[in-house]
């Protein structure tokens, strides 16, 4: 690069720094969060975990409450249980997808069961996170009243306390009610390809 590129580089960053740092100036509000991410790619629940990891790194007392999925033996749920019990609470409350139970009145019940956990981690002053995995998937299905849940996330939840949400086709009321919603959008998946999940990859 020559001095003049090198030059104006210096100056179009000086410029944007500027900018941003006007920008960021403005932004003094703390809050708790509603996140969902949803949508039909990969990477919902990875980057919930994600922000597990950096509530551990950063000493904040978190919780998991994993919907539908629980029948499966996930790396999460071993590494967060064996290694960091004491800095993030792991609940199960669902027996498998739904197409593995077969019993829509079990499947509920494993739901509620879980949605009453979820209250009461989020209730807790001393939780600052609490991922709820795979919750789209109960609420897409009726296993929970999707009214009920965004009135509590709204009128109940600590001010200060972190909620996300994960799972696809996440309702309209929902998406409504966050503060942050990402969607993943899947491009390719190597299961169209007759590839399956694999450890540490999928679960």
């Amino acid at each position: 690069m020559t001095d003049e590129a090198n030059a104006r580089h210096t100056e179009k960053m000086r410029k944007i720094k500027a900018a941003r740092d006007k920008m960021m100036a403005t932004k003094t509000e703390e809050k708790g969060l509603i996140m969902v991410h949803t949508g039909p790619g990969k990477g919902k629940s990875s980057s919930g975990f994600g922000m597990i990891m950096r509530c551990i790194a950063h000493g904040m007392p978190c919780a998991v409450v994993q919907f539908i999925k629980g029948g499966r033996d996930v790396g999460e749920r071993a590494f967060l249980r064996e290694r960091f019990a004491d800095e993030c609470r792991f609940f199960v409350s669902g027996e498998g997808f739904t197409w593995e139970t077969q019993d829509r009145e079990r499947d509920i019940a494993a739901a509620q069961r879980g949605w009453e956990i979820a209250k009461e981690q989020i209730l807790d002053p001393e939780i600052q996170f609490v991922l709820l995995d795979e919750i789209n998937i109960a609420l897409r299905y009726d296993y929970l009243d999707i009214d009920e849940v965004v009135d509590f996330l709204l009128s109940q939840k600590p001010a200060m306390t972190h909620v996300c949400l994960t799972g696809r086709n996440a309702k309209p009321e929902l998406i409504e009610a966050a503060d942050l919603v990402t969607e993943m959008t899947l491009i390719k998946h190597p299961f169209r390809d007759g590839v399956k999940a694999q450890q540490g990859v999928e679960f």
